[in-house]
């Protein structure tokens, strides 16, 4: 599902991620990441099908005192869109941050993702507008992050 979701973004060569390394940022020693799966029962009831998932992590704000969520993806399955599960896969985050005392789930959508934004506006989300998002990676961040480590040797 994540390769689907690289390709829906435009991105179907961006992913470098491999099962295992995701087995063992979910699930190893020093695990950071959490996920919420949406499945369904397979015909006969004896295994399941993955329909969707939440991927996540704890942000933390210094201005409310408290850590938050970082909704990192959400995708459902092209068939399963309309039926609830997106929905209920955020109402979970939700779930979990007000029962932990935290007070925010935030998340990135693409502009042209029209469908997710009138979505994320139905349940009462709003755009952090006054808010941009930087990234530093690539070339950058090896020298930038290079020129520190030289200079702390």
């Amino acid at each position: 599902m994540i390769v689907d979701l690289a390709e829906f973004e435009k991105e179907p060569d961006a992913v470098k991620l491999t099962e295992s390394g995701l087995r063992d940022a979910l699930f190893g020693p020093r695990s950071t990441i959490f996920a919420h799966v949406a499945e369904a029962a397979e015909a006969g009831g004896t295994s399941f099908r993955l329909d969707g998932f939440a991927l996540w992590y704890l942000t933390f704000s210094t201005w409310e005192g408290v850590n938050g969520i970082h909704l990192e993806d959400l995708y459902v399955r092209p068939a399963c869109r309309g039926t609830g599960r997106g929905g209920a896969l955020l109402q979970s985050l939700a779930a979990v941050a007000v029962a932990r005392g935290w007070r925010r789930v935030e998340w990135q959508v693409l502009n042209w993702n029209s469908a997710a934004i009138e979505f994320y506006r139905s349940l009462g989300a709003h755009p952090m507008s006054e808010w941009s998002t930087f990234r530093l990676d690539g070339g950058a961040l090896e020298a930038f992050g290079g020129a520190a480590s030289s200079a702390d040797s």
